[in-house]
């Protein structure tokens, strides 16, 4: 007999994982399949955007990204004293980076609060994992997805476990398997999108004079792109002379000692190496991220280079988008086409990070016209709107679901006010009820359950749906547009 799950979700990083959190806090039976054994131990991105750690703090993560932070902000700490290097003092005026350029100033920004944590993936993964774990979800490693069949009512998929091979069936098949997704690949998603033209590489190293490579930050030279720090032996190096031509081969100590001393210029050897990785820039966006009944999310759905570390921070929030939204669907209580909504809110956002991640790239080139092009950037990113326009969109603050509406906090995604992540643990949506005789709360009620009312004191009300995006707002206690609202995203039967 064929398992049966209401989800089948195809990776355990950390896209997934939120997924199968969303799904299970919603009632939905779900089960996790991951092709590796054990998590991966690679290099990547050290920092996760404010939204996607707002989307891990209202699933009562929060403790976790203090702590994996404040590691992180140890290992910072033992640098800084090896090298003189005042990151501490830099990351309190400055909060990013835009193609090396680390000018984004949290003071101009409209909610200097709302922030990243710099936790690194490993550390990230570990602190999900234990969600994962406290809510009893499956999750099934070495277990290698090979194919699918989707039907009228569900997906069948199909791989080899342990020597053997394994069949189970949902009633839909959500992929986080990255970039180089099988699933996407077989449900024959269209990929458009560049070509890689570069090489990026990360590194734990030992040098014989790391200080030839100092002061720590970006360097952008005739041959490329060098960068040592803000962790002990960490080295990243962008090289343009071409993409790789083997991206999986192991990365050796010798291939990285003569990718820094071209680029750098300096007289500089490799002792020993820890860990590396390499990676290009394709920069591919699927043309939906829904056929039939299944769904694309994180790198499955985009890919780009990594500038900024917006990577994460789009998964995230995709995983928080789709969850709450299929499991409504998955227990009846919303009509299949809510799933549209996914891939129409989502992939705007992306289109955008593939946007600026494609114009770091050609500001970084080592020519003349991109250095030129580079310091007017800078010279533009000295003005307080400029600065804040791009803060904005490098951290995702600027999202904003087009939901038709003349009032601009609906369709944004909202920060912890009210304590309202506090009564979001459980992902469920809020309505913050300001009206003075409760009467937005009386047709919520009526409408689900899987809205908590609160009243607050004055202002404007405002429904809220479980991925914290404001769907509805009334000023002076005015219910007007609030039913239409919980029939598009919570009970189409709303009266």
């Amino acid at each position: 007999m064929i398992e049966q799950y209401d989800v089948v979700v195809v990776g355990a990083g950390p896209v997934g994982m939120l997924t199968a959190i969303e799904l299970t806090l919603a009632g939905v039976r779900v089960v996790v399949l991951e092709r590796l054994a054990a998590p991966s131990t690679a290099m990547k991105a050290f920092t996760v955007g404010p939204l996607g750690c707002e989307a891990l703090a209202r699933r009562g993560m929060l403790d976790g990204l203090a702590a994996g932070e404040a590691q992180n902000l140890a290992e910072m700490q033992r640098f800084t004293e090896q090298t003189g290097a005042d990151l501490a003092g830099r990351m309190k005026k400055y909060s990013g980076q835009f193609a090396g350029l680390a000018l984004i100033r949290r003071d101009v920004m409209k909610e200097p609060e709302r922030r990243g944590y710099a936790i690194d993936q490993p550390g990230l993964e570990a602190v999900m994992a234990g969600r994962v774990r406290a809510l009893g979800i499956e999750v099934r490693r070495a277990h290698e997805v090979t194919g699918f069949t989707q039907g009228d009512d569900g997906v069948e998929v199909h791989g080899s476990c342990n020597g053997g091979v394994f069949r189970l069936r949902g009633a839909y098949l959500v992929a986080c398997d990255g970039g180089r997704s099988l699933i996407r690949k077989q449900a024959g998603f269209a990929f458009p999108g560049t070509p890689p033209s570069l090489t990026f590489y990360q590194a734990i190293v030992e040098l014989d004079h790391p200080e030839r490579l100092l002061p720590a930050g970006w360097h952008r030279t005739e041959g490329g792109v060098f960068a040592y720090g803000p962790f002990p032996g960490r080295l990243f190096i962008l090289d343009f002379s071409g993409p790789p031509q083997d991206r999986d081969a192991p990365v050796t100590r010798e291939e990285i000692e003569t990718l820094v001393r071209r680029i750098s210029g300096k007289d500089i050897r490799v002792i020993s190496m820890a860990t590396a990785s390499r990676w290009a820039d394709n920069t591919r966006l699927a043309d939906s991220y829904r056929r039939g009944r299944v769904l694309l999310a994180g790198d499955a759905a985009h890919v780009h280079s990594p500038f900024g570390g917006q990577g994460m921070n789009l998964g995230l929030v995709d995983a928080a988008n789709l969850g709450w939204k299929l499991a409504a669907v998955v227990r009846g209580d919303m009509p299949e086409h809510l799933l549209d909504s996914y891939t129409a809110e989502r992939r705007p956002v992306a289109e955008v990070v593939l946007a600026n991640t494609l114009a770091q790239v050609a500001i970084l080139r080592p020519d003349p016209q991109a250095g030129a092009m580079r310091d007017l950037f800078a010279h533009f990113m000295q003005f307080d709107n400029v600065n804040r326009y791009i803060g904005e969109m490098m951290t995702g603050l600027a999202t904003r679901y087009d939901m038709q509406s003349p009032l601009d906090a609906v369709g944004r995604l909202l920060g912890d006010q009210h304590g309202l992540y506090a009564l979001m643990q459980d992902g469920h949506g809020v309505l913050l009820d300001a009206s003075a005789d409760a009467s937005a709360s009386r047709s919520v009620a009526a409408a689900t359950e899987r809205v908590r009312c609160v009243a607050v004191d004055g202002g404007v009300s405002m429904l809220i749906r479980p991925d914290a995006c404001v769907a509805w707002a009334g000023e002076a206690g005015s219910t007007d547009g609030l039913i239409d609202a919980l029939r598009r995203w919570f009970n189409p039967a709303a009266r």
